[in-house]
């Protein structure tokens, strides 16, 4: 089956889409527990994360099979470690790192199908559900329909911004806060040089018509950027919620066992 794109079709209309990060637990619980809490995407972390492929397949079938868009985060600029997640139905890829127009123009032709690019052709696969489909079918929905996202972590990226986003085929650009904040060689990410850069990135996107968004741990940072006019957005991850939440319910049984018991009976 060939399935819309929800989420490329939301930031085309500048609406504003709401996912999270999976970088440890390869269970597709998590998945589905995302879908349920009403998500709109899933990163798949291959980047930092603990994923192979296989266990990144699996992920993107639940995804898929609950509604729940699955991206994909792959560790570097290759071709294989792009066709094979979109083989697998993998609805966007982002290349992480990206600093020059040469990165971007390679990494557009990986995701495309010929003539805009050079995927190479296999139908039955995740991404039709298993269904398969006729070329021209298949190639005019794959390359309208499988979004293209650059993520803005460096000062070489920002000072090229204009021309990364003017390649044809890019369809937003997300800015990783923390590594911007190393490149920039600021003391946190609430430095103004950082803001700066990210508020840059943001004026870049939209005389470009691309999306922008970001992703931080702090929902609150992440709500300042949507005000702004960011519409990709991103919080937290599976560990992150989960180191939260633990500590969380530590801290209430603990403050719960220092109270002083309640009297039962007339002194």
């Amino acid at each position: 089956m060939l399935r819309p794109n929800r989420v490329k079709q939301a930031l085309k209309e500048g609406r504003a889409v709401y996912g999270t990060m999976l970088t440890e637990s390869a269970s597709t619980a998590y998945v589905m527990m995302l879908a349920h809490a009403g998500y709109d995407f899933v990163f798949i972390d291959m980047e930092h994360g603990a994923y192979d492929l296989g266990q990144a397949v699996e992920m993107i079938k639940v995804a898929r099979l609950t509604n729940l868009t699955p991206l994909v985060r792959v560790p570097d600029l290759a071709y294989h470690l792009v066709a094979r997640v979109l083989d697998a139905g993998a609805m966007g890829i982002m290349l992480p790192r990206v600093e020059t127009v040469e990165q971007v123009r390679a990494f557009v032709s990986y995701m495309k199908y010929p003539p805009a690019g050079v995927r190479g052709a296999s139908a039955g696969r995740g991404h039709t559900d298993y269904e398969g489909a006729g070329p021209r079918e298949l190639v005019s929905h794959m390359n309208e329909h499988t979004l293209v996202i650059l993520q803005i972590e460096r000062i070489a990226a920002v000072e090229h911004i204009d021309a990364l986003f003017a390649v044809p085929g890019i369809d937003a650009g997300l800015i990783g806060p923390f590594d911007l904040t190393i490149s920039l060689g600021a003391a946190s990410m609430t430095a103004p040089e950082v803001d700066a850069a990210i508020g840059r990135v943001l004026a870049a996107a939209q005389r470009a018509g691309v999306a922008c968004g970001i992703h931080s741990g702090d929902p609150q940072q992440v709500v300042r950027w949507k005000q702004q006019g960011m519409t990709l957005l991103m919080s937290g991850s599976d560990g992150q919620f989960f180191g939260a939440g633990a500590r969380q319910a530590l801290a209430a049984m603990r403050q719960a066992g220092e109270q002083p018991a309640v009297a039962t009976g007339a002194v």
